[in-house]
């Protein structure tokens, strides 16, 4: 895998992070104030879970490399 491209893959992730945990973060935000009184643990389950869509998204994209691909022949 060249640099350039594993840059791409790092800048996806990076844009991917920090979308899924500003909005895993705007909704903990919104349930803890609409719903839970203003508690925070709504904040902090809706960050983590944002967290951990981004890790596992950038895993896969980071392992795709080393994955074997099937041709379409093997899919039909």
């Amino acid at each position: 895998m060249s640099e350039k491209e594993l840059g791409k893959k790092w800048d996806r992730c990076l844009a991917d992070g920090a979308i899924k945990i500003g909005t895993g973060l705007g909704l903990g935000i919104v349930f803890s104030v609409l719903f839970f009184k203003r508690h925070t643990w709504p904040i902090s389950l809706g960050s983590g879970a944002g967290l951990g869509m981004a890790y596992a998204n950038c895993q896969n994209d980071l392992r795709s490399h080393y994955m074997l691909q099937r041709s379409e022949k093997e899919q039909v």
